[in-house]
């Protein structure tokens, strides 16, 4: 019996282990130095209000180097080459539903519940997390240091 409850607590604590190797880490460090991070909010077109978010190198990206992902103000948005050196990637503004409040609940029918999700980075207003791939690899760099230009 004790041979059981060993090999039992041996396996729960491989399993736990195992789930602790599986949480994703920031690189310290991105391979290539950026010149400036910075964001704009701004009405994009007539219709939607977007914040820009505007990654520049001072060489162009290494060939190896495959940018594909920002994760910023809770959402996250592909990143588009401007050119070799310059990258945007564009957020919308969520916008919230009008809520129907009155003190008899029949007129509140048509409210519908909020949908809370769990964002995948917890960060600052002025933290945002590059997702990029380098040689086969799917690595993070977490950037702390992105500052708010206004629209020209």
């Amino acid at each position: 019996m004790k041979r059981y409850k060993s090999i039992g607590a041996l396996f729960i604590v491989a399993i736990s282990l195992t789930f602790c190797a599986m949480k994703q880490e920031f690189q310290t460090e991105f391979p290539q130095e950026m010149k400036s991070v910075f964001f704009q909010n701004g009405v994009y077109g007539t219709k939607n209000n977007q914040t820009h978010f505007y990654i520049e190198f001072k060489k162009p990206l290494a060939s190896t180097i495959k940018l594909e992902k920002i994760y910023f103000l809770n959402q996250e948005s592909p990143v588009e080459e401007i050119t070799k050196n310059n990258f945007v990637s564009h957020f919308h503004q969520i916008k919230k539903e009008d809520l129907i409040l009155d003190s008899n609940p029949a007129r509140e029918y048509g409210n519908k519940a909020p949908v809370i999700q769990k964002f995948k980075f917890d960060l600052k207003p002025n933290e945002a997390v590059l997702q990029y791939r380098q040689e086969n690899k799917t690595f993070f760099y977490k950037i702390t240091n992105a500052v708010e230009k206004p629209l020209r």
